[in-house]
């Protein structure tokens, strides 16, 4: 019975070692950024504003704005190699593209997310853009806890 009590603790105390030490890999996982652009993203248009940007338990991206708490789930279609050196401090990758308006009048810029980019951690490809296209890139702050 003392070894099995034993055991059970030890058990405990190294999943509690394994949970204590996942939080700060989190955090790694998560960043804050002032997008001064209309956007798209999965498909739909997001307004300039402030987001947060987080990986989900789904195995996707989390973009939050943070002003209204709408969320929206980004899926990528593949995870990038960090470059060398690797990457101090988050960024955000759009492809801007040109696109007429609705009356074919009015030449508009467009763009697209493209890349996440988060400190310490792979890149995510997001969007593919063919064609002709300039790249935008957003710097942000890593962010320590989910707001």
């Amino acid at each position: 019975m003392k070894r099995l009590a034993k055991r059970a603790s030890i058990v405990l105390a190294m999943t509690l070692i394994i949970i204590l030490l996942a939080g700060p890999i989190r955090a790694f996982s998560q960043a804050a950024f002032n997008i001064p652009f209309e956007f798209k993203a999965a498909g739909k248009k997001i307004p300039a504003g402030e987001y947060w940007l987080g990986l989900s338990g789904e195995g996707q991206l989390l973009l939050r704005q943070i002003s209204t708490g709408k969320e929206l789930l980004v899926p990528f279609t593949e995870k990038l190699s960090p470059p060398d050196p690797p990457v101090g401090e988050p960024r955000l990758v759009f492809d801007e593209v040109g696109d007429f308006a609705p009356s074919y009048t009015e030449y508009l810029t467009v763009y697209v997310l493209s890349e996440v980019w988060l400190s310490g951690e792979e890149g995510f490809l997001v969007h593919t853009t063919k064609g002709a296209h300039k790249e935008k890139t957003i710097k942000g702050v890593r962010a320590e806890k989910e707001k």
